[in-house]
């Protein structure tokens, strides 16, 4: 593999953000001493680039491993928290590298095994396929809903028994139910319980202050004493009753706010 050594250095020290940094010990093989000996350098991952430098503040990489068609693992050394960068090759060489701790050493072999173009694409292999069978099944979800409501729409329509249910809706004025559990109750009537008496009838609204009420809770004028009590006995549910009872209020303020129209008063 050719590199081009102006545009890697450039590369290794430019602001590009890297995957990993920091400093290891790198083995060194003295043939002459048959000794070894470890140095420190600065490293710099970036992509499947691995540079090292003297210095952390060099500007030039003193040497860079392509990591293609390598593998990351522990090894046993003198040195502790040692693991070597191993190619596949007969004779390629090996970098072993030495680590400051525990978490630094597993930091680098999980960064360096991840580096890889070929890791990448086992990845990107494996996203393609998650995401091939989420789409599978979101469709199959879509399709689902549809058959069974619809199958139960037709099964709803076919039983005589429950469209009743459906055609009188609940409804709630002034928060309470004007439905009895037996349906419509019309003209002030009530339905049987099921301990054969007449049903309880809902509570009565609140009584509400009038909005032209002093602030010592006085009347507002025209508005009779008689008035401000309901005239609809607790015996009944008739609606009816009540919706013109709360009517006469808003009756009164409509003519007053007329004549103050009238006398050019707004």
């Amino acid at each position: 593999m050719k590199l081009n050594e102006r545009s890697v250095a450039h590369y290794a020290t430019c602001d590009s953000p890297a995957d990993h940094t920091g400093f290891l010990r790198k083995r060194v093989e003295r043939h002459h001493h048959h000794g070894t000996s470890y140095q420190r350098r600065w490293f710099v991952l970036k992509g499947n680039l691995l540079f090292y430098f003297e210095e952390r503040e060099s500007r030039e990489p003193m040497g860079l491993v392509v990591l293609e068609g390598c593998t990351v693992e522990l090894c046993e050394a003198a040195e502790e928290f040692a693991f070597a960068i191993r190619f596949d090759d007969a004779g390629a060489r090996a970098y072993v590298l030495v680590a400051d701790g525990q978490a630094a050493m597993e930091a680098w072999v999980k960064a360096l095994s991840r580096a890889s173009f070929d890791y990448m694409r086992l990845v990107v292999r494996e996203l393609e396929k998650q995401l091939e069978e989420a789409c599978k099944s979101l469709a199959a979800c879509r399709k689902s809903p549809r058959r069974s409501s619809s199958s139960g729409r037709k099964r709803h329509l076919s039983n005589p028994a429950l469209q009743p249910l459906q055609e009188k809706p609940t409804t709630l004025e002034n928060g309470y139910s004007t439905w009895s559990s037996g349906g419509c109750v019309a003209g002030g009537a009530t339905s049987p319980d099921h301990d054969g008496g007449q049903t309880k009838p809902p509570p009565l609204p609140p009584r509400r202050r009038s909005a032209a009420s002093s602030a010592i809770g006085s009347p507002a004028p025209g508005l009779s004493p008689a008035m401000l009590e309901s005239p609809v006995p607790p015996e009944t549910v008739c609606f009816s009753k009540l919706h013109n009872w709360y009517g006469q209020e808003i009756a009164v303020l409509r003519r007053e706010w007329q004549e103050r129209q009238k006398r050019g008063h707004p």
